[in-house]
């Protein structure tokens, strides 16, 4: 997948350890960088490649948000040695967890920097929807809180839309099921989409809390440091193998018909081709290569992206998907 080198116009700082990155798009790359609420950019940090959520609603500057961790190579890098007007590499926007309207009732649930892509969700359904939002959001304590002052204002802005409740370990201790459950439960009910994005610990509890409750769905964001680099070239094996199963790709209003050999992923086979095929982790957690399987059976790998509901509507992820019984239809349009 081509990656782009994007200037840095201006380094924000939000709290103590967390910095938001503007980044100028030029005019003939504002298609690819288009983007849903709640995706994120896929950065070469140094000499690692890390995912950074985007905290803007679409048709707004850019925007990555980085907190600094201890032991985190990519975040210290960002926050300590990107500086306005520096160039970072960066992949075009992916993930899939991103509202598919924005009307209705949304419960957003957050801790620490998971806010960032809940942000962006946030103001993209009070800026070009008619939801209503409850954010719930837990920090250490007040002085950890990214974004206060954003959240204060839209809150001011849209008083019948929007609902903010803070959870501060400071004073009410680490979150549990048992202290969330309650706050959660007068904002659940069946018309009712939830979003999660934080720390392991927190997204289970909050999910446990949850399953007290009626919600319509849960979305899951988690953040994981990428094994792989989405940034190296793929080995190219030669693409006219003849053993295979048929494969039909329709991909930006073409349709491709290629060879699937046994034993190769989807997403490798489709580079080989040269198919620009939207990726980004290679290991079944970002979800940026989801595509829909019309015809044909896989094998997934590894899955940590899809429910149960996606699967339903055929939805697999190529980077992880291995061919069972063929022949094969494929969409990304």
């Amino acid at each position: 997948m081509t990656s782009y080198s994007l200037r840095v116009a201006s380094v924000i700082p939000e709290t103590a350890d967390a910095r938001s990155f503007v980044l100028d798009v030029p005019p003939e790359l504002a298609d690819v960088f288009a983007h849903e609420p709640g995706q994120f950019l896929t950065v070469r940090a140094a000499s690692v490649a890390r995912c950074y959520s985007l905290c803007n609603a679409p048709g707004s500057p850019l925007t990555i948000t980085v907190k600094r961790t201890v032991d985190g190579f990519g975040s210290v890098w960002m926050c300590s040695s990107v500086s306005e007007g520096d160039l970072l590499e960066v992949l075009p926007p992916a993930g899939r967890f991103s509202p598919r309207s924005l009307d209705g009732e949304f419960l957003l649930v957050a801790a620490g920097s998971g806010i960032t892509p809940v942000l962006g969700i946030l103001r993209t359904v009070l800026t070009a929807g008619t939801g209503r939002v409850t954010l719930f959001y837990a920090n250490r304590d007040e002085r950890s809180v990214i974004f206060a002052g954003v959240l204060r204002a839209l809150a001011a802005e849209y008083p019948d839309r929007l609902r903010v409740v803070h959870w501060l370990e400071s004073v009410s201790g680490l979150p549990s099921v048992a202290g969330i459950g309650p706050l959660l439960s007068p904002f659940t009910g069946p018309s009712v989409e939830a979003f999660l994005c934080g720390p392991a610990p927190f997204m289970a509890a909050v999910e446990e809390a949850l399953r007290s409750s009626e919600v319509a769905r849960v979305h899951v964001e988690r953040f994981q440091s990428l094994s792989e680099d989405p940034f190296a070239s793929v080995a190219s094996a030669p693409p006219s193998v003849a053993d295979g199963f048929p494969l039909d790709v329709q991909i930006d209003g073409t349709t491709h018909s290629l060879v699937w050999p046994p034993e190769r992923r989807m997403l490798d086979v489709l580079v080989e081709h040269g198919l620009s095929a939207p990726s980004s982790c290679r290991e079944g957690r970002c979800g940026a290569c989801t595509c829909r399987l019309e015809d044909g059976e896989v094998e997934m790998v590894n899955n940590e992206v899809l429910d149960a509901t996606d699967l339903s509507e055929g939805y697999v992820l190529a980077c992880q998907s291995l061919p069972k019984a063929g022949p094969f239809r494929v969409s990304y349009d």
